[in-house]
């Protein structure tokens, strides 16, 4: 059997019952076919990003273990954003949305398409994501004695 390689997912909410949004892609996503929750970091509150004024963001990343292909995830990932009333809007970037859910690393692979980028071209920037990464990686870690 191929060795599955750790998929960071970041899950993000700034409208609405924002714990809920959350809660229920952690949910969600341990559905998907193929695919477990391995690991979830904190939930934190951040300041959003970019132009558009708006509240405060609840954000946690999790680690799945998936047989799914980066695309088929997406695809998944953008179902479950519509199933809690997120509607995309062509150019319109880093406004308010009920549930943000994006692919930030798989394993060591590097997807470079039009409306898919692994790793994820913001991971840089966002000090949050870099946190939960951080914490995630030390949970994941094999105890060593």
């Amino acid at each position: 059997m191929a060795k599955r390689e750790p998929v960071y997912v970041a899950l993000g909410s700034n409208m609405g019952d924002r714990g809920a949004h959350l809660a229920y892609a952690r949910n969600r996503l341990g559905t998907l076919p193929g695919t477990r929750v391995a690991a979830a970091s904190r939930v934190e509150e951040t300041a959003p990003i970019g132009p558009v004024p708006q509240g405060a963001f609840l954000n946690q990343m999790v680690v799945l273990e998936t047989t799914l292909e980066p695309r088929q995830l997406l695809g998944h990932l953008h179902a479950i954003e519509s199933e809690r009333g997120r509607e995309r809007q062509a150019g319109v970037r880093w406004g308010p949305r009920t549930l943000d859910l994006d692919i930030v690393r798989w394993g060591e692979r590097s997807v470079r398409e039009p409306d898919l980028t692994i790793p994820h071209p913001e991971l840089p920037h966002r000090e949050f994501w870099l946190r939960e990464l951080a914490e995630l990686d030390a949970a994941r870690e094999p105890a060593r004695g």
